[in-house]
């Protein structure tokens, strides 16, 4: 002991706490860590002072901590069990730091001169108000004048003071049941330990849990506050570490992993109430494992999460699909776009009663989600703030936030499944998808998958769909009752039961995923090959002199996330050709939906403002103007008109075409609803 607190006086200031692992002193004397946790104000003070003691004379001006980790996982108390008689105990509380406040100095011990006799007096404090000397005591050499009849002047350079934080930490979504709210504890963080969290960070905080009295207009409260006082900061190092998994769990997760094609399996558990869309289930179910992340010698980063995005009409389930990937995912968060809170989907600084005058850093919802899945509902109604940053969440998974003189880097490692409308109703086939949703161009071309749900009528479809719906609302009023009552089929309704039933249930799911995380898969040649040659394919098409570009490296990038997700689904340490068939077969759903224009691929339909087509015609239109203009520059509508129906260019794509050069700058209308364009 003695040994070890020299070193760390060698080494002060950069390093001032003596971290002992709490099972140390279990396994030393298992009464003196029992006492610790009953009574750890008195238990901590005589250790740092036996630690002062320990120390040579030079060295009598250091102060170290002695700081406490490890505690037993049956010692933490979740933060909606703490009770009164936790109060002044050491707890250990497990969770997500929603705020942190910026690091400031406190004052410990202050020093007050008295303005009369010139005399220094020392007054420790406590709490947040500053207590002035009540006298100017004759003890110290003072003129022993009350407060009343002199003045006491701070002396900010010859007092003492230590750095202090405070954090939020709430309850993990993924440990909640049934839609409850998470609770929220406060936490006070001193010294060398102060700094280091930032919202977003998975903790374990263990300290002693206080109470601080409430007060308002009438007086003191009989009600307190609860805040823990932080002894020790310890990090979630593994994803889904917090998901306990037993060698039970683990051989029953093998033997499912074993049967069949499991990744068909589980995405027939997720919403099984809802009818069809098979194959975006099965891509859901890929970005509950994601792809594998990397981290290259350059010090680059290449993202493994799976960005998803769902454009529909309405009534189609969107909002309910969400909702239910969101409680099946380990770290799931749904949220809405047109989110009300201060922090939005980003982070936010604000200056509230939190930070008492500080300014707090508060999360956002996809800081919140890191390494798991944010749900964004209408992600089209998203403020411009979120906007801008969404581009640098989805690529580079970290938030800058610098605002309010905060300047700090978050983290936010998650995948994203959102959900947009139309911005007129109902989804247009031939028209541009930036053209219907609410969203740029460069943001949606960041989404490795983009599905379109149409709500179309079709005779089979549609009693496929009614049949199943009423058959769930039967199954679910079965439920309600004891027996089935006379008049309806009880075998039959056991039946339609197992039409809604998942395959999984989801606390066996969500283990599942948390084991599956842990795998690393490697790209064989078989897939290498696989993926390239598809991709040399599409490419190939665009070779043409004029052709328009049918797939980019994007692209390419989401076959690889897709057949790693695969090969982890299927708890695979390799990606196998099978892996590699199943994402070239869902990007291929989804290309050929929104990028084909005729028999061919324009990827420009989803990450331009323009198709290939329509650049061409725009190119056109520009000729058109330019060779056709009057002796001002000027060239009518309808003579514009004329030229492009010879050319076989429809009217109202040229509309279009006139409408986005004006926007870009390129013409314009001299005179406002005249309908004649120059060209600039």
């Amino acid at each position: 002991m003695r040994s070890h607190a020299i070193l760390l006086a060698d080494k002060y200031p950069e390093e001032r706490t003596l971290l002992v692992q709490f099972t140390h002193i279990d396994s030393y004397d298992p009464d003196l860590a029992s006492y610790l946790l009953e009574n750890p104000a008195k238990s901590l003070d005589a250790a740092e002072n036996v630690i002062s003691s320990l120390l040579p004379a030079e060295r009598s001006h250091v102060k170290l901590h002695f700081r406490i980790a490890g505690l037993p996982l049956d010692a933490r108390i979740e933060i909606r069990s703490l009770r009164s008689k936790h109060l002044g105990t050491f707890v250990c509380v497990e969770g997500l730091v929603r705020k942190a406040t910026e690091v400031r100095p406190r004052v410990l011990d202050a020093v007050f001169k008295c303005a009369r006799c010139n005399s220094e007096l020392h007054v420790l404090q406590e709490g947040v108000l500053l207590k002035e000397p009540l006298e100017c005591s004759k003890d110290v050499g003072g003129c022993g004048r009350a407060a009343g009849s002199t003045k006491f002047i701070l002396l900010p350079e010859e007092s003492t003071y230590e750095d202090t934080q405070k954090v939020e930490v709430q309850e993990s979504p993924e440990g909640l049941r049934g839609g409850a709210q998470p609770e929220r504890l406060e936490g006070f963080l001193i010294d060398d330990i102060a700094g280091k969290i930032s919202p977003g960070d998975r903790v374990i905080l263990n300290g002693i849990l206080t109470g601080n009295q409430r007060s308002g207009p009438q007086g003191k409260s009989t009600l307190f506050n609860i805040m823990l006082q932080v002894n020790s900061v310890e990090y979630r190092e593994h994803e889904y570490d917090e998901i306990q998994i037993t060698s039970d769990d683990v051989e029953k997760i093998k033997e499912a992993a074993s049967k069949g094609d499991i990744v068909k399996e589980i995405s027939s558990s997720i919403s099984p109430t809802i009818y069809g869309f098979d194959i975006e289930k099965e891509a859901f179910a890929l970005q509950l494992f994601s792809g594998v992340s990397k981290s290259m010698q350059d010090g680059t980063k290449i993202r493994g999460d799976i960005h998803i995005l769902l454009v529909g009409d309405p009534g189609l389930a969107k909002s309910q699909l969400l909702s239910y990937m969101s409680s099946l995912a380990p770290r799931g968060i749904y949220t809405s776009g047109k989110s009300s809170s201060a922090a939005g989907l980003t982070a936010a600084a604000v200056k509230d009663e939190f930070g008492e005058g500080r300014w707090t850093l508060e999360a956002g919802a996809l800081v919140l989600a890191d390494k798991g899945i944010a749900c964004v509902d209408e992600l089209d109604k998203m403020s411009d703030n979120d906007r801008s940053a969404m581009h640098q969440i989805m690529e580079s998974q970290i938030i800058t936030v610098a605002k309010a003189g905060i300047t700090a880097t978050l983290q936010a490692r998650c995948s994203i499944l959102g959900a947009a409308n139309p911005t007129y109703g109902r989804f247009q086939d031939e028209q541009l998808i930036g053209d219907q949703i609410d969203m740029p161009p460069a943001l949606l071309s960041r989404f490795d998958l983009i599905f379109i749900l149409q709500d179309k009528p079709n005779s089979s479809r549609d009693w496929s769909i009614a049949s199943h719906i009423l058959k769930a609302h039967r199954v679910g009023e079965r439920r309600k009752l004891d027996h089935t009552p006379e008049g309806v089929p009880d075998a039959e309704v056991q039946e339609e039961s197992k039409l809604v039933e998942p395959t999984f249930d989801r606390d066996f799911l969500r283990k599942y995923i948390s084991f599956a995380k842990r795998v690393n898969p490697i790209l064989t040649d078989d897939a290498i090959s696989l993926i390239r040659e598809e991709y040399l394919r599409i490419r190939k098409g665009g070779e043409e002199q004029g052709a328009s570009v049918p797939i980019t490296a994007r692209q390419l990038e989401a076959y690889v996330r897709l057949s790693e997700a695969s090969a982890r689904g299927r708890l695979s340490p390799i990606v196998e050709k099978e892996d590699a068939e199943r994402a070239i077969r869902i990007v291929g759903h989804y290309l050929m939906k929104l990028a084909r224009e005729g028999s061919m691929l324009d990827i420009d339909r989803i990450t331009s403002d323009m198709s290939h087509s329509q650049r061409s015609h725009a190119t056109v239109i520009l000729d058109i103007i330019r060779n056709n203009a009057n002796e001002a520059g000027v060239v009518s509508l309808d003579e514009i008109m004329a030229h492009a129906s010879k050319l076989k260019i429809d009217e109202t794509e040229v509309r279009k075409i006139i409408e986005r050069l004006q926007r870009g700058g390129q013409i314009h209308e001299p005179r406002p609803g005249m309908g004649a364009y120059k060209a600039i």
